[in-house]
């Protein structure tokens, strides 16, 4: 049986698979840095599951069916998660780093047709497989060692999986404090790297060490100004989302166990539609079973 949400929140080993998928992710920004920041704001994670969803049900017997601008448009907006404009000129930068391709002789045509380029396709398959091996490591499921051997189960799991976290308000639209990196271009790589680097073993009863940061490396990795960062860094300070702990030779960050406990029973949302999608896809018949 798929895991629900608050199965999930509710667990005390959930930070730690919470963890183990942020280490994986940073894996993933290392060997496709462009392709990654698809994924790296919340806005920007909704359009592309969306848009490789729809890429993923095309069938060339239904012309209505797949990744067209008018398609893309309609599911974003009709949950207010982007404008017209945002959605096209996404569309616009998945074709210039050819993220995305048009198909072969529709390039004249309208609505034009587009269909996920290799690298894109490898990409997504490297983002549910981390998840899946998260959600294994947790329960000690087989789920990642399943994928591996019916990776058709991508086509029919992942549109459900966007379409669920796209309806789903609660994943939608983060809670303030989430939204204050979420909703920032490169904020969910951001989160990745802190979470990643959160000591687990820290037994201060209201905040978990990260350590020493070098902003101004950290900002030029993630192709963003220093000032942004530090911008980010201040308000989250604000927020009491982090701190610095100056007491050393060297100012520590760390992160709030409430704001840590706020980011888990968010992403349980994500890792539960992921959880159901998995088990649905299986038990289609001839899709994954």
């Amino acid at each position: 049986m798929p895991l629900s949400a608050e199965q999930l929140a509710g667990d005390p080993q959930f930070l730690s698979t919470v963890r183990f998928h942020a280490v994986r992710m940073r894996g993933l920004f290392d060997a496709g840095p462009r392709l990654a920041r698809l994924l790296a704001s919340q806005q920007r994670w909704l359009l592309a599951q969306t848009a490789y969803a729809l890429s993923m049900e095309r069938d060339p017997a239904n012309p209505s069916s797949g990744l067209t601008a008018t398609a893309l448009v309609s599911e974003i907006t009709r949950h207010k998660a982007a404008s017209r404009n945002t959605v096209l000129s996404f569309i616009d930068e998945l074709l210039t780093y050819r993220f995305i391709v048009c198909e072969a002789g529709d390039e004249r045509k309208r609505p034009r047709h587009y269909h996920a380029s290799e690298v894109t396709h490898q990409g997504m398959m490297g983002w549910m497989h981390s998840n899946l091996v998260a959600l294994d490591v947790l329960d000690g499921g087989s789920r990642a060692a399943y994928f591996a051997d019916h990776h058709e189960l991508m086509r029919t799991a992942q549109p459900r999986i966007a379409r669920n976290c796209l309806a789903e308000q609660a994943w939608r639209e983060p809670s303030e404090r989430i939204a204050l990196f979420l909703w920032n271009d490169a904020g969910g790589l951001i989160m990745d790297y802190l979470v990643s680097r959160l000591d687990l073993e820290d037994a201060h009863p209201e905040r978990y060490t990260i350590g020493h940061l070098d902003t101004r490396a950290l900002a030029a990795g993630f192709m963003m100004s220093h000032t942004h960062l530090q911008r980010l860094f201040a308000k989250a300070v604000q927020h009491d989302c982090v701190g610095w702990d100056e007491t050393g030779g060297k100012p520590e960050l760390w992160m709030s166990r409430a704001f840590v406990d706020e980011y888990c029973r968010w992403q349980a949302i994500k890792f539960a539609c992921i959880d159901e999608a998995f088990h649905w896809a299986k038990s289609q018949p001839g899709k994954g079973a």
